[in-house]
């Protein structure tokens, strides 16, 4: 039996276990669009290519699966790029299918004609420093080979996003309904258990250290491996600190959580790196500027370094390694809990964490390096709230990560979604809608009034679709980052940092949804007591000074 082009698409989709695909239609991708009416992906208009890309990472980084998105040729593909970026970088399964004029004009400057033909923009080489793999197809004779490659990159244990234009003839042709039987849509079996004398040597450095430290990264996370290392760091007195991406790996409420390690963060995990710690576990992490302090060379000086991950281009990236093993962490984690088990490691005599804590507090206090002064504890306070009102978890997705970074404990019932990848402002409102069609927890976008006037009008995306959505917004009138930069580096010479705000009160009542606004800490009782954070789109303005800044320096 014959079928069309676009149906094959389709069907590939399916067959990848797409459940939504995120995008907005033109007419050099309407076949496909077509073939969507009837199949069981549903189908999200979004306000912006680009954000379409943000919600297909959201929706691979929620499901664990692989997130899609759809444009037509020309400006449509072209908008996804900074979402695409961005799910390289976070090394997200995403695929996008982009439509492309018929061949029969390619090199004839036809309307959004993207061939690279004749002086045209050339589609797919745009994409081509920000994908696993890419390719437009322009016969159907290797179409099957294309789709098994595609799937290939998607299912991978180091996964990426992978672009595929269609020319509007080439979707409507007629090829035989059996040429996805060509296509392996299984994931790579797992790897074989981890080279025992790579164990051995692991516990041996293990023994003998006095005062190790877990360095846990979002891979302990993509590997599901949260539970084995809550267990191996009770069993043998290990503390964890987390790099920002894997923040909550370990409960943070736990006796042995140091918080995440990053310029960012109040300190705790930096200081006992750099002043206690004698053995580094680096498990799943990349050690990037943030985690590194911009690759501070004392943090890792005169500590033994055993480094764990499944992505062979981590591994010594910028330090040399006592021990640096490839496997996968929960495949390491579970032999190396049989070690410890088998030969009785002893727990280690590390001090007690929350005395470490308050003394580090009291030091930073009398330094005067508190991150956070007075006109902030609005702001903590609000997230002392949220981890009151909401004992059995929320889901946040988050562009401003400082706040929650020093104030929100994340505990195992949450799931925290920091921006990554390129860090782009805008991020957290499109990706929590993406992950919004699958949670079932109150649904958090903590973004900046910049950040929000970047992509404000995917709050409709919302109210189309009924996705139930609390938006934080902080509210300062500026490019807080920028104005602290040019605070701290450039003698207070404001430049295209300060803006005017919409009445964000009205501009909600236009899109039909509620608003709050919180001044101070005595605003917030009555915020949580009236706000439905469950079933409604809320928008809650959290109002900051201006001239506000939290205590740290970031690069000029």
């Amino acid at each position: 039996m014959k079928i069309q082009v676009s149906e094959v698409i389709v069907r590939f989709l399916e067959n990848l276990g797409v459940k939504s695909i995120f995008g907005v239609p033109g007419s050099h991708i309407l076949p496909v669009y077509d073939g969507l009416y009837d199949s069981s992906i549903q189908s999200v208009l979004v306000k912006h290519e680009q954000s379409a890309a943000f919600m297909a990472g959201a929706d691979a980084r929620v499901t664990g699966g692989v997130g899609a998105c759809i444009t037509t040729a020309g400006p449509g593909a072209t908008n996804l790029i900074t979402g695409i970026a961005n799910a390289y970088a976070d090394k997200q399964p995403v695929i996008a299918i982009t439509g492309e004029a018929p061949t029969h004009i390619f090199g004839k400057a036809g309307l959004q004609e993207s061939s690279g033909e004749g002086g045209s923009v050339d589609q797919v080489t745009v994409f081509d420093g920000i994908t696993s793999y890419h390719k437009l197809i322009e016969r159907t004779d290797y179409l099957a080979s294309i789709l098994n490659q595609a799937a290939k990159h998607l299912l991978s244990e180091t996964p990426g996003p992978v672009v595929l234009s269609f020319p509007y003839n080439l979707q409507k042709e007629m090829v035989d309904e059996t040429i996805l039987d060509e296509v392996a849509f299984s994931r790579p079996t797992v790897e074989p258990a981890i080279a025992g004398q790579y164990i051995e040597q692991s516990l041996e450095l293990i023994k003998q250290s006095q005062r190790p430290l877990i360095v846990a990264g979002y891979g302990c996370i993509r590997s599901g491996a949260q539970d084995l290392l809550a267990r191996i760091s009770e069993r043998l007195n290990i503390p964890v600190a987390s790099s920002l991406k894997a923040k909550g790996v370990i409960d943070e409420r736990s006796a042995l959580a140091l918080g995440s390690l990053g310029v960012t963060s109040e300190g705790y995990a930096m200081r006992y790196l750099e002043q206690e710690a004698d053995l580094v576990l680096l498990l799943g992490a990349g050690y990037n500027e943030r985690t590194s302090y911009v690759w501070d060379k004392k943090l890792l000086q005169g500590k033994q370094l055993l480094q764990v991950d499944n992505n062979a281009q981590h591994l010594e990236k910028v330090f040399l390694a006592d021990l640096a093993i490839q496997a996968d962490i929960t495949t390491y984690l579970q032999a190396l809990e049989s070690g410890c088990q088998e030969q009785q490691i002893a727990a280690k005599e590390t001090m007690d964490i929350a005395s470490f804590k308050h003394t580090t507090q009291q030091q930073t206090d009398a330094a005067g390096e508190t991150i956070f002064n007075q006109q902030f504890d609005h702001v903590k306070a609000f997230y002392g709230w949220l981890e009151k009102q909401f004992p059995d978890g929320l889901v946040m997705f988050d562009d401003n990560i400082v706040f929650a970074q020093n104030f929100y404990l994340v505990s195992p019932e949450d799931h925290f979604y920091p921006n990554s990848g390129v860090s782009s402002l805008g991020h957290a409102i499109p990706a929590a809608i993406g992950g919004g069609f699958y949670v079932d927890k109150p649904l958090f976008a903590m973004i900046g009034d910049g950040g929000f006037q970047m992509c404000g009008m995917e709050v409709m995306t919302a109210v189309n679709y009924g996705i139930p959505l609390n938006i934080v917004l902080f509210n300062n009138q500026s490019m807080g980052l920028i104005r602290k930069n040019q605070h701290q580096h450039y003698q207070d010479r404001f430049i295209d940092c300060d803006f005017v705000n919409p009445d964000y009160a009205m501009l909600a009542q236009s899109f039909g949804i509620q608003h709050f606004k919180v001044e101070n800490e005595q605003d917030l009782p009555s915020l949580f007591e009236s706000v439905d954070f469950v079933k409604d789109i809320n928008l809650i303005e959290i109002m900051i000074d201006q001239d506000a800044y939290p205590n740290y320096f970031s690069r000029r």
